[in-house]
């Protein structure tokens, strides 16, 4: 049975997703969409280039919507990072341009009769996973965003630093908001067989440097080189490739819950169904106000983007 992923927006997050699933070989097809034809094109070729030094073999079709109706997972990788420059580290400075965009390519994912899952990456994430759910018509466990899968490793990859060992050998989330709402729910972190609260007291952890540490770690690439890429779209490969074999993994990442009326990162199961099984963690009250003060606000930009859309 052929695997099959398409990735629409061949930026510097899709690019890296592409260059990922060609290197390891997950997916016998790869289908490449972008306005800019002569980069989609570039791409593609240079791939076909790199493959003839890879163990695999792998089709890549570029701009052709009518090839996305047997793919398994749509990586969506649209974005205009350039509005994120000088705009005090905020995500929603790219929404009045991805939810223009983003319901445009929602409607030509569903003429091609799309009925697979879609990975969503564009920014605002939470926000834009919504509008993808919405004008697909997908059912909701199906439409699921990268959120906070890649804050989460940046909080894990912090703490194991801290600590002086491998960032895999710490577990834990960061919940809510692809954003600056977002925060470290430490009543889930564990390390070192105990509760990160035990260690902090018997090592001297900075909580509070850590969560901020997790929350900017993104901004921080940004401003050095003036994007991300590797982090995220390796966090995208993984979901996608989750779902596609079935791995039934708990993962942190922006699916749709009904308590909260919102797309947000929470753990859920992730499998060939998409969100097989939602968590319900034992959250402290206060990490129960911070992830509802974050859902108000995915609620409250989500409401205005598609205020704007209609107006138009």
């Amino acid at each position: 049975m052929s695997r099959k992923i398409g990735i629409i927006g061949m930026g510097n997050v899709g690019a890296a997703a592409a260059h990922y699933i060609v290197s390891t070989g997950i997916a016998d097809d790869l289908v490449l969409i972008d306005l800019r034809e002569d980069k989609v094109t570039a791409d593609a070729l240079d791939f076909r280039d790199a493959l003839v030094n890879l163990p695999w073999h792998i089709n890549i079709t570029t701009n052709d919507y009518a090839a996305l109706k047997d793919a398994d997972v749509i990586i969506s990788a649209i974005g205009n990072i350039k509005l994120q420059d000088n705009a005090n580290d905020d995500r929603f400075a790219e929404l009045p341009f991805t939810s223009q965009q983003v319901p445009l390519v929602a409607k030509q994912i569903k003429d091609s009769g799309f009925n697979g899952k879609i990975v969503v990456i564009t920014n605002p994430v939470d926000v834009i996973t919504s509008i993808y759910q919405e004008v697909t018509g997908l059912p909701k466990k199906h439409v699921i965003g990268t959120g906070t899968l890649l804050d989460s490793a940046r909080m894990r990859a912090s703490v194991a630093d801290k600590l002086g060992i491998d960032s895999r050998s710490v577990i834990g989330y960061n919940l809510g908001e692809h954003g600056n709402s977002q925060f470290t729910a430490w009543s889930t972190v564990r390390v070192l067989g105990k509760p990160i609260t035990d260690i902090a007291k018997e090592k001297g952890l900075d909580l509070d440097a850590l969560d901020q540490e997790a929350r900017t770690g993104g901004y921080t690439v940004f401003h050095a080189k003036k994007y991300t890429n590797y982090g995220v779209s390796t966090a995208a490969v993984r979901l996608a490739y989750t779902i596609m074999s079935d791995a039934r993994t708990e993962l942190p990442v922006s699916n749709y819950r009904e308590e909260y009326g919102t797309y947000l990162s929470y753990p859920a199961i992730v499998g060939r169904d998409g969100i097989l099984e939602q968590l319900q963690l034992n959250l402290t009250d206060d990490e129960l106000k911070k992830l509802q003060t974050s859902a108000n606000y995915i609620k409250t930009k989500y409401a205005e983007s598609r205020q704007k859309q209609s107006s138009l």
